[in-house]
C-alpha cells in the first residue's frame, strides 16, 4: 500500500515538473461577466459610493436639527473673600449690631447644569435644510448609477475592440495562408520557366507585406486586451479569452425615440434637475433668516460648596425651569440679503446647467445614431463587397493556373479580398460599440 501511495505522488509531480506549460482550462469571459467584473472593481464606483454615504450622512445630520439639543457644564467658581453682610445705620434698640459682618454666601462655589433646547419655529431653515440634504442623496445616488452606465459602457467598447483586432488578426492570418500558397504556385511556375523572376520577386514581396501586417494584427490584438484588463482592474498581462458576439443586431428606435428615452432615462438629465430642486430649498433656508427663531428651553442645575455639589448653608442644591425663548437678528448690515442672493444665483446658474445639459445629451445622441447608421450602411455594402471580392480572386486564381493571368492580378484580388474582410470586421465592430454609445447617451447602457 505504501509503495503505491507514493508512486501516485511521484506521478503527480512528474505531471505537473514534466509538463510546465499545463494550466487549467477557463472558461472565456462572456461580455455579462466582465461587466460584472468590471463593476465589483471599478474605483470609480467605490468613490460614487462613497459621495452616496456622504449625502446620507449629511441628510441624517438635517435630521438632527428637529431634536431636542442637551449639553452639560461643570463649573468651580472662586471668589476673592467670601460673601457677607454689614449692618449699618441700624436704629435703637438694634444700633449695637451696627457694623456686625453677617456671612451670605461661600468662598469655593461648585455648578453642575444640563439644559435642553427644542426648537419650535425656525422661520421654515430646518425643513428646508432637511430637503436640500433629501435632495442631494438622490443626486448622490443618480450620480452613481451614471458612474455604473460608464463602466459598462468602458466594457463593452474594450470588448468589441477585441473581437474586431480578432477578425482582423483572422483575416490577416488568411491572408499570409493564401499568400503563401500563391508564392509556392508561383516558385513552381519560376523553375519551369513559366513566368519571368519578376513574377516571383513580386509574389514575395507580397507575402512579406502581410506577414508585417499579421505582426501589426497581433499586436493591436494585445493591446486590445490589455485595455480590457485595465477596465477590468486585473494585471495588465492577465491571459484573455472572450465569447464572439460581435454580430449586427438591427436598431428599431428612431432619433425622436432615443431622444425622448434620454429625457426620461439619463441620470445626468435627472442630476441637473435634483440640483436646481436643491439650490431652491437652500434659497428657502437663507430666507429664514429673515424671520425669529422661538426654542423650548428646560434647566437643571445643581450647586454646592464642595465638588459633590451637593448644597451649602446659603443655597439650596437643586434647581430647575422651563422657559421659551425668541430670538431675532434684525439687522447685521445685510448679511442675511448677500446670503439669499448668492443662494438664488446659484440657483439660476443650476437651472442654466440643466437647460446647457439638455442640448449637449441631444447633440450625444443625434452623434452617436448617425454614427450608428452609418455602420450600419457600411456592413451591408462590405458583406456585397466581399462576396464580389471572392468571387473576383476564384476567376483569377483560376486564371493564372491555366496561365492567362499575370501574378499581378491575383495579388491585386488577394488585396481586394483581405482589405473587404477588414473592413467588414471594422464596420461591425463600429456598430456595436456606436451602439453601446447611443446606450449610454440614453441611459439604457444595461439593454
Amino acid at each position: 500500500m505504501k509503495s503505491r501511495f507514493f508512486l501516485s505522488v511521484i506521478s503527480v509531480i512528474f505531471i505537473f515538473h514534466l509538463i510546465p506549460n499545463y494550466v487549467l482550462a477557463e472558461e472565456p469571459l462572456t461580455l455579462e461577466t466582465s461587466i460584472d467584473i468590471a463593476l465589483k472593481n471599478s474605483i470609480i464606483i467605490d468613490s460614487a459610493k462613497e459621495g452616496v454615504n456622504a449625502a446620507t450622512a449629511q441628510k441624517r445630520e438635517a435630521i438632527t436639527g428637529f431634536l431636542p439639543k442637551f449639553n452639560t457644564s461643570y463649573s468651580y467658581q472662586r471668589l476673592n473673600e467670601a460673601p457677607f453682610m454689614r449692618f449699618v445705620g441700624l436704629p435703637a434698640p438694634f444700633s449695637a449690631l451696627n457694623g456686625t459682618e453677617v456671612p451670605a454666601g461661600t468662598q469655593d462655589n461648585y455648578n453642575w447644569a444640563i439644559e435642553a433646547r427644542q426648537p419650535l419655529f425656525t422661520g421654515g431653515g430646518l425643513i428646508a435644510n432637511y430637503q436640500a440634504s433629501k435632495i442631494g442623496e438622490d443626486a448622490a445616488l443618480m450620480e452613481e448609477t451614471a458612474k455604473k452606465q460608464d463602466v459598462v459602457q468602458e466594457v463593452k467598447i474594450a470588448y468589441f475592440d477585441i473581437l474586431r483586432t480578432q477578425k482582423i488578426l483572422q483575416t490577416a492570418k488568411q491572408s499570409v495562408e493564401m499568400l503563401t500558397a500563391h508564392r509556392d504556385v508561383a516558385q513552381n511556375y519560376f523553375n519551369v520557366g513559366m513566368i519571368p523572376k519578376n513574377d516571383l520577386l513580386h509574389a514575395e514581396v507580397e507575402l512579406a507585406n502581410g506577414k508585417q501586417s499579421l505582426i501589426v494584427a497581433h499586436g493591436a490584438v494585445e493591446l486590445t486586451k490589455a485595455r480590457l484588463n485595465t477596465v477590468l482592474k486585473r494585471k495588465i498581462f492577465t491571459p484573455v479569452e472572450i465569447v464572439d458576439v460581435l454580430v449586427y443586431q438591427p436598431m428599431d428606435k428612431s432619433l425622436v425615440d432615443c431622444l425622448e428615452v434620454a429625457q426620461t432615462n439619463r441620470p445626468e438629465l435627472k442630476i441637473a434637475t435634483l440640483k436646481a430642486t436643491q439650490a431652491g430649498k437652500l434659497v428657502r433656508a437663507a430666507q429664514s433668516e429673515y424671520l425669529p427663531t422661538i426654542n423650548l428651553v428646560g434647566n437643571y442645575t445643581r450647586f454646592g460648596d464642595n465638588p459633590s455639589v451637593s448644597g451649602s448653608d446659603f443655597k439650596d442644591a437643586e434647581s430647575w425651569y422651563v422657559m421659551a425663548v425668541a430670538s431675532w437678528n434684525f439687522w447685521e448690515w445685510g448679511k442675511t440679503k448677500f446670503r439669499v442672493d448668492a443662494s438664488k444665483a446659484r440657483e439660476n446658474q443650476a437651472l442654466d446647467t440643466a437647460k446647457e445639459l439638455n442640448d449637449q445629451i441631444a447633440l450625444e445622441i443625434n452623434n452617436a445614431y448617425l454614427k450608428l447608421k452609418e455602420a450600419e450602411k457600411q456592413i451591408a455594402v462590405s458583406q456585397q463587397v466581399i462576396e464580389q471580392a471572392e468571387e473576383n480572386f476564384r476567376i483569377s486564381e483560376e486564371r493564372y493556373k491555366e496561365s492567362v493571368a499575370t501574378s499581378t492580378e491575383v495579388l491585386d484580388a488577394q488585396t481586394l479580398l483581405t482589405k473587404a474582410k477588414s473592413e467588414y470586421a471594422n464596420a461591425l465592430g463600429d456598430y456595436n460599440i456606436n451602439y453601446a454609445r447611443l446606450q449610454r447617451a440614453m441611459g439604457i447602457i444595461w439593454n
